[in-house]
């Protein structure tokens, strides 16, 4: 899911010239630790909950041996909640104030993690680490790659807007038809889109932070949609190269 809708931004005290470039870092600096920070905060919730029986027992049905059978009720709620909260924030950018939308986009990360902490029941802590740095490399080379290129990458974020949407309706039929083949499609077009929407939107918010005006509400709020549609990266990518390379299921 990637997610488009940016406050409008202020036009007062815009650095243009020489110091651009440090208005930019700043910008990107602040959309980079709102990001790590909600990864950390849906690792963490999602380790929490996974290991914690009475936590995890809201979330599944379990027969008498204790396996997992399905999810509850509750857990089909936490697992589309997260959708609920990205449209909320991309609907109401413009009209929420900087901290409420930093508190949603937080609460949002941790609902996020409750949601995945099926992962540790369904793959070994060796292979999911092993992904999350493989995901770190690949994510981090195309930070790299979208910031430091003179390619305009506009047409390629179009392509993979119109994929993006093919990987959701195929996700959702698949669910239905439940079939491994459709699945591992799925994943390896989910890693080659998702991989180039990083460096498309890295390059976006560059063009942003030489506009935005600093200190303001404006570039708080911007700086915050930026680092949703980052995280929204880095988990989809994570969960594709999981897929992909988790091996042996528990």
């Amino acid at each position: 899911m990637e997610q488009n809708n940016f406050p409008q931004a202020q036009t007062g005290n815009v650095i243009y010239g020489p110091d651009s470039a440090t208005t930019v870092r700043l910008f990107l600096a602040n959309v980079f630790s709102y990001m790590t920070l909600a990864l950390v905060i849906s690792g963490v919730m999602a380790w929490w909950f996974a290991s914690t029986p009475a936590l995890y027992g809201y979330l599944f049905n379990t027969d008498a041996d204790g396996f997992i059978t399905g999810s509850s009720i509750l857990g089909y709620v936490v697992m589309f909640a997260p959708l609920g909260l990205v449209l909320l924030m991309g609907g109401l950018v413009n009209k929420m104030s900087g901290m409420m939308l930093m508190i949603a986009f937080f609460g949002f990360s941790a609902i996020m993690g409750i949601s995945l902490c099926y992962i540790f029941f369904a793959y070994s802590m060796a292979a999911i680490i092993k992904v999350f740095f493989i995901t770190s490399a690949v994510f981090g080379t195309m930070a790299v790659a979208g910031y430091t290129t003179k390619t305009d990458l506009t047409k390629m974020g179009s392509i993979l807007m119109i994929g993006l949407i093919g990987i959701i309706i195929a996700s959702v039929v698949n669910m239905f038809l439940k079939s491994d083949t459709m699945s591992y499609l799925v994943s390896i077009i989910g890693v080659v889109v998702f991989t180039g929407l990083t460096a498309y939107d890295v390059q976006r918010l560059k063009t942003m932070g030489e506009q935005v005006a600093t200190g303001t509400e404006s570039a708080k709020k911007m700086a915050l949609m930026g680092a949703l549609s980052l995280y929204l990266n880095f988990i989809n990518l994570f969960l594709m190269l999981l897929r992909l390379f988790g091996g042996n299921r528990n």
